[in-house]
């Protein structure tokens, strides 16, 4: 049940408080334009950033170096290129006032006030004057537009200080001006101090924070800089404190389902597996199979994500876990995103196990278990007999793709499910698999991401996250280099395609990596990745794979050399027999797109030629260069790139460039590419889905909200006794999120 102050004056009608029934009033724009349609989402629709005033005066009472406020009008409004530097652009915004004076402002790269401050539209300027050539001049400043001066000059506050003026995030015909309006008559209609708070009383004043009703008024109206700044600490916390409270919940709620024990067994089969393994198991292989192994042997389902960079041993670590559910007569299944890697890995496990893996044949183990390989592609007669071994529990272990959640797959008893990469899958996906088990599985994800602490916490929050940081013996450092064809000449892409030739000479086997099939059409045959930058005038187009595979077989430096292609449009079979030749060596150099980005192993190729590179993510670049340094040579990766030097994407590629480490990575992918939809489907962009927590700068606030979460649902695991958490709850987590964390 809800608590009714809470949830009904924030679910209330908008119109209920502040008139505007016309199709064209205020309120029905917010409707139409922002969805915002109830109390609470216009009091969420916080101001993006504030203007901190100086006292209002007359563009004639200026004085140079005083911070100062005026209101003008924008007479006229020019951008024009900087002389030094044509990259960028300078904007001239003269303003007038009353008394007829003018002033000229300049914007540098500032796109947003050509857009903001039109010819004739009136705005509160602030900022500090100077002389420029004997004359009042300003460059840059804090603005904002309003309805007319008189609006301004009433925003004070009671003892007579001028408030900081809120901008609010527009849309349309939806101005700063006629958002605040609205949110001002809000606040005099709606008693915002009869709101419930989610927060208790006690954890306020833990944390320093106003409450709710106040968070609110000091959000849109804020007497102080400093109140605003409390109010919305306070909403990054709340957020932060809801979404954990709700995580907390279905992790306890997980953990009540009853599982059968899988112990291990001192004679079984990962007994005998540790005992064949020709390499020592890491340090941290050793402690994450501990873990794993403890809660295999309990009555609670085990939900862990193993979080390991490439090449860290994640397969082993899941194979032993696998043999521990075997060994109790149960099955695993390891869901894999691509047919490719589904194959590795069923190939990778058979020959890790040996004769562990051939059940009833010469040579086999008494105590083998069968490994079955389920995907799509394989012919009737195999998908029957792998269907059988599957239903008879002949398979201990099951390998596939998408094929394993099919309406005809049934399990004899299936104990644990590993997915593999698991971004790749959405979450009905994930939930087919673990529904295959009649009761809730075991469940092991598997990510070759490294993920931030805090991201770990706000999406993964109820998981259990382990970590492999340390890479196995043997694993040879691989040096990277940007290689900049705008800034030098020809001469340094022949040393790139040289040494691709010197690799092959050597006996070692090269990838070429485009960022893109295509369509080659558009694109003309150019012996060289320096001629086609030099006739396209723009930013050149993508290598595509087949263009740049037909460039590369031209280079006289690779001559005689076996060059192939790899793409996802091809055939299973065509990408099979492509990737089994390379296996073995019958390619020297292999021109694919990134389907060789995750799984494929081949320990011989020592050298890796990214074309393009910076259409590719900063994870996407370590996942594909974590494919070569796999075997005892030394490896290079060279991100080959058209851009100039100065262009903002050569900035992730100096980052790639600068480390092998995986998490220093991921903490540089957020911080360029900013945070993304970490709790949505999207990977890029500038939205995080969440409005307030930023998952690298509240780090700290996160884990104390984590803290806190976990304290409340240990006593109140249903959070029966908290109604207006459970409302916040729903509020704030729609069914889209909801879903999102439905995936452990």
């Amino acid at each position: 049940m809800l608590v009714t102050a809470f949830a009904g004056l924030l679910d209330q009608p908008l119109t209920r408080y502040v008139p505007g029934t016309s199709p064209h009033s205020t309120v029905a724009l917010l409707g139409k334009e922002l969805g915002i349609t109830t109390v609470g989402q216009l009091l969420d629709h916080a101001p993006r950033r504030y203007i901190r005033r100086g006292r209002i005066q007359a563009l004639t009472d200026l004085v140079a170096g005083e911070r100062t406020s005026f209101v003008a009008r924008v007479e006229s409004s020019s951008t024009r290129r900087m002389r030094s530097d044509p990259r960028r652009s300078l904007t001239d915004v003269v303003v007038t006032d009353d008394s007829g004076a003018q002033l000229k402002i300049t914007f540098f790269n500032a796109y947003s006030a050509q857009k903001d401050l039109p010819v004739g539209s009136l705005a509160l300027f602030t900022g500090k004057p100077g002389l420029y050539r004997g004359e009042l001049a300003m460059t840059g400043a804090d603005y904002a537009p309003v309805e007319t001066p008189e609006s301004v000059a009433g925003s004070t506050s009671e003892s007579g200080e001028l408030l900081p003026i809120p901008v609010y995030p527009e849309a349309g015909k939806l101005t700063t001006p006629r958002i605040a309006k609205v949110v001002h008559q809000l606040l005099l209609t709606a008693d915002l101090d009869s709101l419930d708070d989610p927060l208790a009383p006690e954890l306020l004043a833990a944390e320093r924070l106003p409450p709710l009703g106040q968070a609110y008024r000091d959000l849109h109206r804020p007497e102080t800089v400093e109140a605003c700044e409390a109010a919305r600490r306070r909403f990054r916390f709340q957020e932060a404190f809801v979404l954990q409270s709700e995580l907390m919940r279905r992790r306890a709620e997980h953990s009540t389902h009853p599982v059968d024990p899988r112990p291990l067994r001192a004679d079984g089969l990962l007994a005998r597996f540790d005992e064949l393994l020709p390499f020592e198991l890491t340090a941290g292989q050793r402690d994450v199979g501990e873990q794993i192994a403890a809660e295999l042997s309990g009555t609670s389902p085990m939900n862990r994500l193993l979080q390991g960079d490439v090449g860290s041993g994640k397969t082993v670590v899941a194979l032993r876990a696998m043999l521990q559910v075997v060994d109790s007569g149960a099955q695993a299944a390891m869901l894999a995103p691509t047919e490719v890697l589904a194959t590795q890995h069923h190939e990778k496990i058979t020959a890790l196990l040996g004769p562990l893996a051939a059940p009833g044949q010469l040579g086999g183990d008494p105590r083998a278990t069968g490994v079955t390989l389920l995907t799509g592609s394989m012919s009737a007669a195999a998908r029957r007999r792998a269907l059988l071994d599957i239903a008879s529990g002949a398979a201990g272990i099951v390998v596939g793709t998408h094929a394993l959640i099919q309406e005809t797959v049934q399990f004899a008893e299936l104990g644990l499910a590993v997915v593999d990469e698991q971004h790749r899958f959405g979450v009905e996906q994930r939930d087919a698999l673990r529904d295959k088990a009649g009761q809730v599985p075991h469940t092991l994800v598997m990510t070759a991401t490294p993920i931030p602490r805090t991201v770990a916490m706000t999406v993964f929050g109820d998981l259990d996250v382990s970590t492999l940081r340390e890479l196995p013996g043997g694993r040879r450092p691989i040096d990277t280099f940007v290689v900049g064809l705008a800034e030098h000449g020809p001469a340094w892409e022949n040393r790139v395609w040289a040494l691709a030739a010197e690799h092959v000479a050597q006996g070692r086997q090269v990838y070429v990596v485009a960022p893109k099939i295509g369509d080659d059409a558009a694109l003309p045959p150019f012996t060289s990745l320096r001629a086609s930058l030099e006739a396209q005038q723009d930013e050149p187009e993508p290598a595509t794979v087949t263009w740049l595979h037909e460039l590369v077989a031209a280079r006289p430096e690779l001559r005689g050399a076996r060059v192939s292609l790899l793409h996802g449009r091809q055939d299973t079979q065509t990408k099979a027999d492509t990737m089994a030749a390379f296996d073995t060596g019958e390619i020297d150099v292999l021109v694919s797109t990134t389907v060789v980005e995750v799984g494929v192993d081949v320990p011989n190729a020592t050298l890796m030629v990214v074309v393009d590179p910076e259409r590719f993510g900063i994870s996407q670049l370590h996942q594909l260069r974590g494919r070569i340094g796999r075997g005892e040579h030394a490896s290079t990766c060279l991100l080959v790139t058209r851009l100039p030097p100065e262009h903002p994407a050569r900035a992730r590629l100096d980052a790639v460039a600068a480390t092998t480490d995986g998490f220093e990575l991921a903490e540089a992918d957020l911080r360029l590419r900013k945070e993304g939809d970490i709790l949505g489907a999207s990977q890029s962009g500038g939205r995080s889905g969440l409005r307030w927590v930023g998952v690298l700068r509240d780090e700290e606030l996160v884990a104390r909200a984590r803290a806190a979460a976990e304290d409340v649902v240990r006593e109140d695991p249903e959070l029966s006794a908290h109604p207006v958490l459970r409302a916040s709850i729903e509020r704030v987590l729609d069914e889209d999120r909801q879903a999102f964390l439905e995936r452990g």
